[in-house]
């Protein structure tokens, strides 16, 4: 049995990356990068990209993540999280159908309700050089995240500080990878503490710490 997992670091890979240290699952990890990264792709001794011919052949998307579990090939870094924990069981993974749905529900929310917004944050107020920057777009990521944040702060509450079944899982790593994208708006996590409470916690896990750690040693 073995675990490929396709994607850079620095990209949606991380969180399955994070999945697979919780669940001490070893794997072979490919570093693809996103082509919109590279100046010539095609320049001799490129690295391997979401273009390649290498990589199309797995995903002819040309996106990443992908894996590849023992010849069974899947995308989508949210659908990979909830098929690894699936097959693999344990704390992390939903312990009946209903917490199935839950787990596919809460990633599925925090993609639509937060996930463009969020990374519109983190591209205009931290990643992009001050003259790439847009306000406009700043503003609308604010006017839109207080609300999809007060519905997570509420669920929070009432699940004993975690996203369902009030303990740590799998859903808790696919709506945090979301969220965090969020963090250089300190006032939406000001404004739903419970939130920042989740997010700080998931964060101090030594799974989260190492994926990060192997993350801060690629290359931006």
């Amino acid at each position: 049995m073995s675990l490929t997992i396709y994607g850079c670091y620095r990209s949606r890979a991380t969180r399955n990356v994070w999945l697979a240290n919780e669940l001490g699952l070893a794997f072979k990890h490919v570093p693809v990068i996103q082509v919109y990264r590279l100046p010539d792709p095609d320049a001799p001794g490129a690295p391997i990209h979401t273009r390649s011919a290498e990589f199309m052949a797995v995903n002819p998307n040309g996106h990443v993540p992908s894996i590849d579990d023992d010849g069974f090939v899947l995308h989508e870094s949210l659908a990979i999280n909830l098929y690894l924990a699936r097959k693999h069981g344990g704390p992390v993974a939903p312990k009946d159908v209903q917490e199935e749905g839950l787990a596919a529900m809460w990633s599925l929310w925090a993609a639509t309700e937060c996930e463009t917004q969020a990374l519109n944050l983190t591209y205009h107020l931290a990643a992009y050089p001050p003259e790439k920057r847009d306000p406009a777009i700043v503003a609308t990521a604010l006017a839109a995240l207080p609300a999809p944040f007060a519905v997570l702060d509420k669920a929070l509450t009432e699940g004993s500080g975690f996203v369902m079944g009030g303990r740590f899982t799998v859903a808790d790593i696919n709506v945090a990878e979301i969220i965090r994208y969020a963090k250089p708006a300190t006032q939406l996590f000001d404004a739903a503490p419970n939130v920042k409470a989740w997010l700080d916690a998931c964060h101090a896990r030594p799974a989260f710490k190492a994926m990060w750690a192997a993350r801060e040693a690629e290359p931006a």
